[in-house]
């Protein structure tokens, strides 16, 4: 959540419409030879600063140079007209696993997915897939049926229908969802992603990479999809499908491995990939917040609160989410007069829309360590069932307001209430020990295995799960002296 360098722009901000080609998640292989037009183009130029406003800027530096450099070189492998050039390509400060393109060659990648890829073949692969969607018009392909729903009716509507129905308060707390759990990107049919994947494996071969690369960096999306449905079902947490990232993985694993066989390529670049990552920022930026277990804690900002037991947090751009089983929640911000009661009001104005005059039942004021707050409640029909609305806000300044806003079932408006209580200022001692982690490069010594190694990951729990699924390791995988592995440390 980075309200602190870009409020009013990322206020501002409406959402893309599906035009977005979200991924990574046969056919007839198209002609890729026509140019990316001018109308292609402007169309890209119009998405590109809202995309890198939503996944927390673009990253410069040696590190983006090397996504580049690598992106153009397998995008000439496409025969697009003029794709060395027309390409733009971004390397994203995001903490979410992604990769996706807009039309006019508009590509990218978070830094999180790079992490968490073994070699460069595996980069190649990545951005390669991503190209293949521009050289295919996938896009433009879907973008007939997507003008026929908007951006909620599409994902939206598949969150407020688990909880909420079909009624406008859940399409905007859905929106919040979206936004906050950085899910602007759309899934493309299982035709496309299929054909996208073999478009890749074809541009790696012609680019002298090993095919299998595609399969091996699915590979580790699929591993790492199960690590964290691990992590948060241990709290009865887990993320539902829909709520994925990018499509599931593990049932092109075995595909883009089959269509790999026989085809030529040998070149990995593993070490030199390696060197080139090594210190990527890896997890939350402090910048934006950081997720620590249970805990949001924003140096910036200088704000804390815990989620309830049970829940999992998801922190984007513009919001927090809060998410459970028995309810759902976002942390984030409106522009501010002062007032603590009229900007209550405000949101739930917000929240019922065009379509619904939502006010709260009750409102009250009261304090919550120290801070000024005020919460309204309301008891709503949306269709199918009651459900209540809360939303509790904090005035942090003059001009500086923060609210929770929470849809729970008739009845559990309480299960947020320790998160309400938990909520407050941190120090200036406090905010300067919030330290990134990091991924170091380090060299395999005689003696090391995976579980002395995994104790250095800057982790309390599943420190050797997470290092084998970091470095794309199975389970009875072992090291060998001299082989250079990513550990997650902790480093300004």
């Amino acid at each position: 959540m980075a309200f602190s360098r870009k409020t009013k722009a990322l206020l501002a901000l409406t959402p893309l419409s599906l035009a977005l080609t979200g991924c990574l998640g046969g056919g007839t292989i198209p002609s890729a030879s026509t140019p990316i037009t001018q109308a292609e183009a402007q169309q890209g130029a119009e998405y590109h600063p809202q995309l890198l406003a939503e996944f927390g800027g673009a990253l410069s530096g040696s590190q983006a140079d090397y996504v580049e450099q690598v992106t153009k070189n397998v995008a000439v492998q496409s025969g697009l007209g003029n794709a060395r050039d027309s390409f733009t390509v971004s390397l994203l400060n995001s903490s979410v696993n992604n990769a996706f393109a807009v039309p006019g060659g508009y590509v990218y990648t978070t830094r999180q997915l790079v992490a968490l890829m073994n070699n460069e073949a595996e980069l190649a692969g990545v951005m390669g897939h991503e190209v293949a969607h521009v050289a295919a018009r996938h896009s433009q392909r879907r973008q007939q049926a997507a003008q026929q729903n908007s951006l909620l009716g599409g994902l939206g509507a598949i969150l407020s229908g688990v909880l909420l129905g079909n009624s406008e308060i859940g399409n905007v707390l859905s929106r919040g969802f979206l936004q906050g759990s950085q899910l602007l990107t759309l899934k493309f049919s299982r035709s496309q992603e299929l054909q996208a994947d073999d478009l890749g494996i074809q541009y790696l071969t012609k680019a002298g990479y090993d095919p299998r690369a595609m399969g091996t960096v699915l590979s580790s999306l699929a591993a790492q999809n199960a690590l964290d449905a691990q992590l948060l079902g241990a709290n009865s947490a887990r993320p539902p499908e829909w709520a994925s990232t990018h499509p599931d993985p593990a049932s092109r694993v075995r595909t883009a491995l089959s269509k790999a066989e026989g085809l030529p390529g040998t070149v990995l670049n593993r070490n030199t990939f390696l060197n080139r990552i090594d210190g990527l920022v890896y997890g939350d930026d402090p910048s934006q917040g950081m997720v620590e277990g249970r805990d949001f804690i924003h140096p910036e900002l200088r704000l804390k609160f815990t989620a309830p037991q049970g829940f999992y947090m998801v922190n984007g751009t513009r919001a927090v989410s809060i998410n459970g089983q028995s309810g759902k929640a976002q942390l984030t911000l409106a522009p501010y007069n002062g007032d603590l009661s009229t900007y209550v009001r405000q949101q739930f104005a917000a929240l019922g829309g065009d379509q619904q005059q939502l006010a709260p039942q009750t409102l009250e004021r009261t304090t919550v360590n120290g801070i000024p707050a005020a919460y309204g409640m309301a008891r709503v029909n949306n269709g199918r069932s009651q459900v209540d609305v809360t939303v509790f806000a904090y005035e942090f300044a003059n001009d500086r307001a923060y609210h929770f806003a929470a849809i729970v079932p008739a009845g559990n408006a309480n299960v947020f209430n320790s998160m309400y209580q938990s909520m407050r200022r941190i120090s200036s001692s406090e905010a300067a020990a919030v330290i990134p982690r990091r991924v170091d490069v380090v060299t395999v010594q005689r003696g090391d295995t995976v579980a002395s190694l995994a104790r250095r990951m800057a982790y309390d729990s599943a420190q050797a799960e997470r290092f084998r699924v970091l470095n794309g390791l199975g389970s009875s995988d072992q090291l060998q002296a001299g082989q250079l592995v990513k550990i997650v440390v902790r480093s300004r």
